[in-house]
């Protein structure tokens, strides 16, 4: 595989590295929306999305258009909102897995911490 497309494809993840673009992006999935709707679905300031979305849109993640005073904001191609749909299915199947660790490294650090003597 050539390099440019692992940094291409880098730079999609490193654009989709914040919950907030992940956010943006997974409400743009279900079709074009001004940054004004976008604020009022993700619960955030214009100034804050202004900047998450010129990320997106300078790794090509959205497109947009205007029209009179409002800008547009959709996904350049659909596929992306596919990828965070497999992402989560990956998720879900590995949060079982996640969850056990966590458990076990809790186990261990209560029994560590009985051993040494730890609040008591």
């Amino acid at each position: 595989m050539p390099d440019s497309m692992r940094r291409f494809k880098a730079g999609i993840f490193q654009a989709l590295a914040h919950p907030t673009r992940v956010a943006l992006v997974e409400f743009l999935q279900h079709g074009e929306l001004t940054v004004g709707q976008l604020c009022e679905k993700v619960g955030i300031e214009q100034a804050n999305a202004s900047q998450h979305l010129a990320v997106l849109r300078n790794k090509f993640v959205v497109h947009t258009r205007k029209e009179g005073n409002q800008i547009y904001y959709s996904l350049r191609d659909p596929l992306l909102g596919k990828v965070l749909e497999a992402m989560r299915k990956f998720f879900l199947a590995h949060v079982h897995e996640a969850m056990e660790m966590l458990r076990e490294d809790e186990g261990e650090a209560e029994r560590g911490a009985g051993r040494r003597g730890v609040g008591r």
